[in-house]
């Protein structure tokens, strides 16, 4: 159900309209945990030497034309006329960072260009086969395509596995590894296949993790990583990607500057963690049941009714200032306990209670969803812990409060 926090309609997260189909409304909190996985996703760049880009949602049809994907994908993509030339919505974002590597001349020096994007993708997927958040229309990828030497791929690969394992350690998913070498229909030179995928199994190897070779499973333009992570009921997604790619740069003639003005092509590594970010939620919000372990600032502060509404919306606002998501619940028909409960079945992580005797020490109470009273805590504190916390990304929040 699309229902997350259960025994209230405020704590929905999303919905879908079917004048808009397979494209997904989320709701304040919907967004939260949306905007939470993305910032996640982001941090992660700040320490590991991706550029965020910001790219066009529509291009000309020429660019899909250069790129392969209009003779082959066409019918996949939302495309309409203007000015007598044909525009589609972007179902991918590496064609426009081909753009962006070649608007100007590059340096060797500049490589490795991590390129990051949370751009819009829109895919016309058929009607039949919209299912919930994990086949829809429009979405957004924590998407990047690196540009890089033939000698830089080991290395790259090596930070992108790591990449994978530092967010599903945090998620706490179990996944699978295959290597899938190259087809019987390729392009390219055997050699540099060869030294691509002698680079991606030592990659591997090193990684430490558990991986099946796919012989022949690769794209006709790159060998590729495939990835899939179990969810709670024991069914495989595949999310992550790591997918070198040869061709693109030969389509769009992309070149950088070697030591002596010598010309030479990148190579591409096509790379997402969370891939779709809606596909994430689903399995997400199937896999906590409810208990988002990853978001422990979900705060709701249950004040009692003599306490009016000044005292709680002024401690909800300090909590909104530090970055920390916090409801009030201040209805006069329930009382504190029945407050407490209904907190507690909507899966807050943290309850506070602001009363006569917290409003004039400026504490609040604080219980969490399974009961564990940790008591009186001022409210600097409380927000200093759960900025610990929410840096920390504890999955036992409600226990190391």
């Amino acid at each position: 159900p699309d229902l997350l926090w259960r025994g209230h309609q405020l704590h929905y997260l999303f919905f879908f309209h079917d004048l808009s189909p397979g494209s997904c409304f989320f709701l304040p909190k919907g967004a939260y945990i949306y905007n939470s996985l993305i910032e996640f996703i982001r941090s992660e760049y700040r320490m590991r030497g991706f550029q965020e880009v910001v790219t066009p949602n529509i291009y000309n049809s020429k660019l899909w034309q250069t790129s392969g994907h209009w003779q082959h994908y066409s019918e996949n993509m939302f495309s309409f006329e203007v000015e007598k030339e044909t525009f589609a919505l972007k179902p991918m974002n590496c064609p426009g960072h081909c753009l962006m590597f070649d608007h100007r001349p590059r340096s060797w020096r500049e490589l490795p260009l991590r390129m990051a994007d949370f751009g819009v993708l829109h895919r016309n997927e058929l009607s039949g086969a919209l299912t919930g958040l994990t086949r829809v229309r429009r979405f957004q990828q924590d998407d990047a395509h690196i540009f890089c030497t033939m000698d830089q791929i080991e290395e790259e690969i090596k930070g992108c596995l790591d990449f994978l394992r530092t967010v599903y350690d945090v998620f706490g998913f179990t996944f699978k590894l295959n290597l899938s070498t190259r087809p019987e229909k390729f392009l390219g030179e055997v050699e540099v296949w060869n030294q691509a995928e002698k680079q991606l199994e030592n990659s591997l190897n090193e990684f430490g993790e558990k991986w099946v070779l796919n012989p022949g499973d690769g794209a006709f333009y790159g060998p590729k990583i495939d990835i899939q992570i179990k969810d709670a009921i024991g069914r495989y997604h595949q999310c992550a990607t790591i997918q070198l790619d040869f061709q693109l740069p030969i389509r769009f003639n992309l070149t950088f500057v070697r030591y002596s003005l010598l010309w030479k092509r990148p190579v591409i590594i096509h790379r997402a963690i969370l891939g779709s970010v809606e596909r994430m939620i689903a399995i997400l919000t199937e896999n906590y049941g409810g208990k988002w372990y990853i978001l422990p600032e979900s705060c709701i502060l249950c004040a009692h009714l003599t306490t009016r509404t000044g005292s709680a919306h002024q401690v909800r606002q300090e909590f909104h200032s530090a970055g920390l998501m916090t409801d009030v619940d201040l209805d006069p028909g329930c009382t504190l306990n029945k407050k407490i409960r209904n907190a507690q079945l909507a899966q807050y992580n943290f309850i506070l209670v602001v009363g006569e005797k917290e409003k004039a020490s400026d504490t609040v109470n604080v219980r969490t969803r399974d009961n564990k009273v940790h008591g009186e805590r001022t409210v600097s504190d409380c927000i200093e812990r759960l900025k610990q916390l929410k840096a920390g990304r504890a999955r036992n929040a409600e226990e190391d409060f």
